[in-house]
């Protein structure tokens, strides 16, 4: 069970990390999931044909993982994801294994929101996805 933790006890810094590693069965799912069954994901002879030589996840089954990261630092009782921008820096491929951080660089008391920058690493420790957000905490 994670922490229960209220927008005044969080800080500028507070920060939350999840890594996954990307699969092919993720992939698949996430082309039947939301329809996106373009060749650069589905397609290896077609993927071959491309710049990148092979296929790559999709850049939004890729940034979903920044709605773990921002679960994880809500914590209880949770809040809301109130937007994203998101910027696309490098392909990712099956196998690779993504770090995504949050982390508040501004408290917003007002409306009891956090804007926080948001990145995506791979394994090779290079930025993927980068951009920020804006989460809103509920009260207790």
């Amino acid at each position: 069970m994670r922490g229960i933790k209220a927008f005044e006890e969080f800080v500028v810094g507070d920060s939350a990390v999840f890594s996954k590693t990307i699969t092919e069965a993720e992939i698949l799912l996430f082309s039947g999931v939301s329809g996106d069954t373009y060749g650069l994901h589905v397609d290896e002879e077609y993927a071959k044909t491309t710049r990148f030589g092979r296929r790559i996840a999709h850049g939004m089954l890729s940034a979903s993982l920044l709605s773990t990261v921002h679960a994880l630092l809500l914590q209880r009782p949770g809040g809301l994801y109130v937007s994203q921008a998101v910027r696309f820096l490098r392909p990712v491929f099956i196998g690779d294994t993504l770090t995504a951080r949050a982390e508040v660089v501004e408290l917003l008391p007002q409306k009891r929101r956090m804007r926080c920058l948001t990145t995506i690493v791979n394994q090779r420790g290079k930025t993927v996805i980068d951009g920020e957000s804006i989460v809103q905490k509920d009260p207790h």
